[in-house]
């Protein structure tokens, strides 16, 4: 069997509660036909960037799948028959990760984020701040020397 996750985006209407069961529904229809989810995660209620049939905000949900290929497609048309789920998708992945993912992580907690910038500039910000400590330090340097 292969690795899938498969995230999935609920209305905004519901209760969490109710995405709980719609995963559930999908899980059962995994185990019908030879599949298993490993992992599970809530990611809870987030904006959307743009709306999606007149949804601001949805509930994520992902799903760390071990399936055969037929299990996938039957749940993935199960997904696009319900009302309740406004966007799917799944991916074949090599392994499961059973370390939290990045949406479950804090932001200090992120490998790779080296300040505010996540680290796009790399010592930017510290290059700055070494700048303006060294400005003061050199008008001083300079008013002792008169």
């Amino acid at each position: 069997m292969a690795f899938y996750e498969n995230v999935f985006i609920a209305r905004q209407d519901l209760a969490q509660a109710q995405v709980d069961a719609l995963a559930d529904q999908f899980t059962a229809t995994l185990k019908e036909l030879g599949g298993e989810v490993k992992k599970r995660e809530y990611w809870g209620l987030r904006s959307l960037t743009f709306r999606i049939k007149k949804n601001r905000k949805a509930h994520y949900m992902l799903l760390c799948i071990d399936a055969p290929a037929k299990a996938i497609a039957e749940m993935e048309r199960q997904m696009g028959l319900s009302e309740d789920i406004l966007r799917h998708l799944t991916v074949r992945v090599e392994a499961i990760d059973e370390a939290p993912s990045a949406m479950m992580q804090k932001r200090d907690e992120r490998e790779g984020r080296e300040g505010r910038d996540g680290g796009r500039f790399g010592d930017r910000d510290g290059f700055r701040a070494r700048r303006r400590d060294a400005e003061p330090a050199e008008a001083a340097a300079s008013e002792g020397a008169m």
